[in-house]
């Protein structure tokens, strides 16, 4: 019987270390590793807030209370991971930042990517939101009604309820947003949204005044409205100008590049 050559040991040397490397990964158990973060702080009724995250999700919501609480949940799949994600809050009674600082993305593959960062953040309802950011995942907002609102999202899906903020500023680059209301307001409210690609659902009380502005550059649009009591329109293909029940303060103009814009009444 022949003896294997010098590069046939080589190979079989690698075959076997490589079999050896991804056996070993195979056999790691995936194991989640969580850590919570949780602060509170006195802030005045109008204060500021911005927030940035990489993945995860942001969930800020509206109260009567003078308070900023931040919970936040970090996880990972190993413990030197989770140890460089950090949480840095800077805080006075005019203004709130939360910035996540995530670690350097390795420059090989097999290097660990893994890391999300999950907020449940209770503010004033009556605060500007002036930044909130997310790279992935999910936002909600819900019951504010500060002067301005503004939230960005890359990838991922937007929720906001019950929103009356002077300045709803919503911009989504790839994703779904709902925006919605149980209850119509006789105030000012400009709502702006506009998706690069994706999809806009808008819920709003039979009741809701307000000028409708929306233009799906390349989709579709449904909406209930089109019977509703309405001042001089206009409409063609990809946009649509009208006012709805005589509402001249209220301003909803959503702008979707690439995908479709539904504007729905509650199901009577």
């Amino acid at each position: 019987m022949r003896k294997p050559s010098t590069n046939q040991r080589k190979l079989c040397r690698l075959f076997g270390a490589l079999l050896i490397l991804f056996n070993g990964c195979n056999a790691a158990p995936n194991r989640i590793f969580e850590e919570r973060f949780e602060r509170l702080y006195a802030v005045e009724p109008n204060t500021n807030i911005t927030i940035q995250n990489g993945d995860g999700s942001i969930l800020l919501y509206g109260s009567s209370v003078n308070e900023v609480r931040v919970h936040a949940v970090k996880k990972t799949y190993s413990r030197e991971r989770l140890a460089q994600i950090a949480i840095d809050v800077s805080a006075t009674p005019e203004s709130v930042s939360i910035t996540t600082k995530f670690p350097p993305t390795p420059k090989f593959g097999l290097g660990d990517r893994s890391g999300t960062v999950d907020y449940t953040i209770v503010v004033p309802a009556s605060a500007s939101v002036s930044q909130l950011e997310l790279n992935a995942g999910e936002i909600l907002l819900d019951g504010m009604r500060g002067s301005v609102t503004r939230a960005r999202l890359d990838m991922g899906r937007m929720f906001a309820r019950n929103c009356f903020s002077h300045n709803l500023d919503l911009a989504i680059r790839r994703g779904n947003l709902m925006l919605s209301y149980d209850w119509w307001q006789a105030e000012q409210l400009s709502a702006h949204v506009n998706i690069f690609q994706g999809n806009a659902l808008t819920y709003l009380p039979i009741d809701a005044a307000f000028h409708m502005l929306v233009e799906p550059e390349h989709g579709k649009l449904i909406n209930d409205f089109n019977n509703a009591a309405a001042g001089p329109v206009t409409q063609n293909r990809t946009k649509t100008d009208r006012v709805v029940n005589g509402g001249d303060h209220a301003v909803i103009e959503i702008r979707v590049g690439k995908g479709n814009i539904n504007i729905a009444k509650p199901n009577l």
